[in-house]
Parts: C-alpha cells; structure tokens; sequence
C-alpha cells in the first residue's frame, strides 16, 4: 500500500475493532460497475458517525442546547482493489491520534474475502457553534478518546 498514514499494514490493521457493513448499490456505481470514487466519502461520514454513536459522543452535539459541534477538516481515501456493485463491505473506524481540539480518524475497508479495497484518514475538528473557532476537547471527551487511540 502506498498510504502515507500506514506504516505497516499489519500492525494497523489489527488496531481496529469498530466497524459498520453496507452493501453497494447500483446507483453508487459507474457506468462500468465500479463504486463511484465519491461513495467512499459517504461510507466514511456513515461509518464515523455511528463509530461516535458507539463511544457515547453524537449525543452532546446533537444536542440543540449544545456549543460545539465537530467539523471535518481534511479527509482522504487510498483505493487499493476495485469495489463493484453488490459487495458487502465492513468500513473500519478507529481514533489514532488526538490533539487539543481534533482527532485523526483512520478508515479501513474489507471485502467479503477480508481483503483491504480501500483506507483513508481525516481530521475532525470540535468548533465552538457561535464562534466557528476550535473548541478544546473537554476531561470527559478526552477520556472517551484516550481510550481509543
């Protein structure tokens, strides 16, 4: 792989745990049967945010009440092996890094056989809704994502 994000493959990839499965559907593909290079976008958005449902966090900014929300900041996606219409997926999800207001989230997609089709990486940002500037990560949210990474 040529992810500049993946030192080595293996020891990365036994670091996940989290995943969501999706099914590719006929109207995410292109002309050839391919998934469409922007679906991985999507299937990332889909699998981070239950990925933070999972450890407790879309609650407090979901909240109307709330002063933060989290932003996407940059996002990228390695394609590895092609992805055709129909295959069942598992998109992988796993906090690697954690800085005073973001976290790197690293992505990794399987196949029905266990092979990698894709990675990717993004940073997400904690902003503070009335300013629209970085809102440091509270004790309890960096608790929550100590624990992942």
């Amino acid at each position: 792989m040529r992810a500049n994000y993946i030192e080595d493959v293996a020891s990365w990839e036994q670091e996940f745990s989290f995943f969501v499965e999706v099914s590719v559907r006929f109207s995410e593909t292109d002309m050839y049967g391919h998934l469409n290079n922007t679906v991985t976008f999507a299937y990332f958005e889909y699998a981070r945010i239950e990925y933070f449902k999972h450890i407790h966090l879309m609650s407090d900014w979901l909240n109307p009440k709330g002063e933060k929300i989290p932003v996407v900041a940059d996002l990228q996606c390695d394609y590895v092996k092609q992805v055709f219409f129909d295959e069942k997926l598992r998109i992988y999800v796993k906090a690697n890094t954690l800085g005073s207001s973001s976290v790197d989230i690293h992505y990794m997609a399987k196949n029905e056989k266990g092979e990698i089709v894709f990675t990717g990486r993004g940073s997400v940002v904690q902003i503070d809704k009335k300013t629209g500037k970085a809102s440091k990560w509270n004790e309890k949210e960096r608790e929550v994502f100590q624990k992942q990474c």
